[in-house]
């Protein structure tokens, strides 16, 4: 097992001379075995060894039984060691989820890098449980050798290789009545599927471990790629669907997504190949992703706006934008001919301009002008009892050769950027 495990630190760069390594121990037989390892290769590893237990208090007495034990083992090779304690609360995801995260917590609030012992073994187990559940690349790369400052350095180590270390080193150990259990999935496939799989080829758990960290190497090569990809539509149709998915998962995460599944990315997908150049979906945590004609954009939803009143000659301001009523607004304004007074309203249902080429409704004008289907509300429209006068970056109504309403002069500039100065 020594060698393994040396050769497996060593190929993997999991530790460098003067790295303070924590060993995480719960005093089973894993832990054990890769404390007491470490324990004699430090010297020729040069590192500092310590270690750390984390009592959950879960299983009351047992739970006492395994501090104590971890307790006077590291005192009997003189290990410095640090103990956590934990109020476990379920989740969402159980108990067991609920019960590594603050063991991981605890775990990842000490100094220097923390070792912990699955073996190949659990790696196996860790993809069948993906597999079982639906999975993909990333889920069958199983356990990472690193993951931030927590390093796995016995995943090249089987469970036979660890109760053989034990026993030759005569190393007692503690076992934890949870796993004797059938309630958790990876007690069931440890008891009842692994060992039928083992029949078939007894290196099974380092088959598949070796497997897995294969194709992580795969996943973190095609994940990397991803990254360099512009987000835009045209670019993404274009690419191998392995790395198009994966820039996907990566912009809704970016986007507020925090666990995108599949069927989320095949809805990110699905924007992309529409006809449609503003359709949109929506995603977990309230978030809206949209298509903005040739990009992928968040949608992120503005209050609605309430019309205002232009009643006498001033400035005025509706949303982004500065609306300067009178002959005080300067000679780029536009000229309108209102019918009583005006008000600055967003679009509505059934909206339409008269504009020199004819008579076009809004929608269709905004479509033509390729102006986001997100932003259609927040532009300012000049209306009267009439109808509408103006709207801002598409054109005024002109007067009617019958009109003799009195002329108001009038400019609309947006606030965030005054050098856009385009008028209604």
């Amino acid at each position: 097992m020594l060698n393994k495990l040396l050769s497996f630190v060593r190929k993997q760069d999991l530790m460098a001379p003067g790295d303070r390594i924590t060993c995480a121990v719960s005093g089973g037989a894993d832990s054990v075995a890769l404390l007491f390892a470490l324990y004699l290769l430090k010297d020729k590893l040069k590192i500092q060894l310590s270690a750390a237990h984390f009592n959950h208090h879960l299983r009351g007495e047992e739970s006492n039984r395994d501090e104590n034990f971890v307790r006077d083992f590291c005192e009997r090779y003189d290990i410095p060691l640090t103990v956590g304690h934990g109020t476990i609360v379920p989740g969402k995801k159980g108990l067991e989820a609920a019960a590594r995260d603050a063991r991981y917590a605890f775990l990842r609030a000490i100094p220097g890098k923390v070792a912990t012992a699955h073996t190949a073994d659990d790696n196996a187990e860790t993809v069948l449980m993906h597999i079982v559940r639906g999975t993909g690349l990333k889920g069958l790369g199983g356990i990472a050798p690193v993951s931030g400052s927590v390093i796995r350095p016995m995943l090249s180590v089987t469970r036979q290789d660890v109760e053989d270390f034990c026993a030759e080193w005569s190393l007692s150990y503690i076992t934890d009545s949870s796993n004797d259990t059938d309630a958790f999935l990876r007690n069931r496939l440890r008891h009842h599927v692994m060992p039928l799989l083992k029949q078939e080829n007894p290196q099974l758990a380092a088959n598949v471990s070796a497997m897995a960290l294969l194709l992580r190497q795969d996943e973190e090569y095609l994940a990397g790629a991803a990254r360099a990809e512009v987000m835009d539509v045209e670019n993404l149709r274009k690419l191998h669907p392995a790395v198009r998915q994966r820039c996907l998962e990566r912009f809704l995460k970016e986007s507020g997504v925090r666990e995108p599944e599949k069927t989320h990315i095949a809805q990110a997908e699905a924007l992309i190949f529409t006809d449609k150049p503003s359709a949109f979906a929506q995603f977990p945590g309230g978030v809206t992703i949209a298509r903005n004609y040739g990009k992928l954009e968040v949608r992120r939803e503005a209050a609605s706006l309430a019309p205002v009143t232009l009643e006498e000659p001033g400035v005025y301001t509706w949303g982004d934008y500065r609306i300067t009523l009178g002959e005080s607004c300067g000679a780029d304004a536009c000229t309108v001919y209102p019918k009583g007074p005006i008000t600055v309203r967003s679009r509505q249902s059934g909206d339409s301009i008269r504009l020199p080429g004819g008579t076009k409704s809004l929608k269709k004008l905004f479509i033509d002008r390729k102006i986001p289907a997100a932003l259609r509300d927040r532009i300012p429209v000049l209306c009267d009892e009439a109808g509408i006068l103006a709207v801002y970056g598409i054109g005024t109504n002109p007067r009617p050769d019958d009109q003799k309403n009195p002329a108001v002069r009038i400019k609309i500039e947006r606030i965030t950027d005054t050098e856009d100065k385009a008028n209604a």
